[in-house]
């Protein structure tokens, strides 16, 4: 499992021109899938971004997580974080894991984020949605659950 977390002064997420999640001060996070994830790698990865301390403390080093400076999170599927272009121009997306596999996990992935308590909105799961990023920084990682 892939996050790619963004610390972001706001994000959105709308679906036909229709807003479905926004945040003001936090995480967007984009979430890939592959298809041997669990339900393990879900909350290991909730955890791990949820506590990342890339906020700014008083003396501006990243010291802080989301949950301490009060932040929420925005949860977006992507299984393009899956996409192998090592051959040929178009990227194969052979690792990403099919919608009733990642669908599930992404779930347990955003409820992971609220039981730990970080307010999340996310974006519709399978559909075609605008993302609007301000990243604040900017301040980008890639977070995987296969490193633990």
């Amino acid at each position: 499992m892939r996050a790619l977390v963004q610390r972001v002064s706001s994000g959105s997420v709308s679906v036909d021109g229709e807003l479905k999640g926004e945040i003001g001060r936090g995480l967007v996070i984009l979430l890939g899938i592959t298809t041997v994830d669990t339900i393990s790698d879900a909350h290991f990865l909730a955890e791990k971004c949820a506590n990342l301390r890339i906020f700014a403390d008083a003396n501006g080093k990243f010291n802080l997580s989301c949950i301490e400076v009060g932040g929420s999170a925005l949860v977006v599927s992507q299984f393009t974080l899956y996409g192998d272009t090592r051959k040929g121009r178009r990227p194969s997306f052979i690792d990403a894991a099919r919608p009733e596999i990642s669908e599930p996990l992404y779930e347990a992935f955003k409820t992971s984020l609220s039981d730990i308590g970080l307010p999340v909105e996310s974006g519709v799961f399978g559909a075609a949605m605008d993302v609007e990023i301000h990243n604040d920084g900017p301040v980008t990682l890639m977070v995987e659950s296969k490193t633990k």
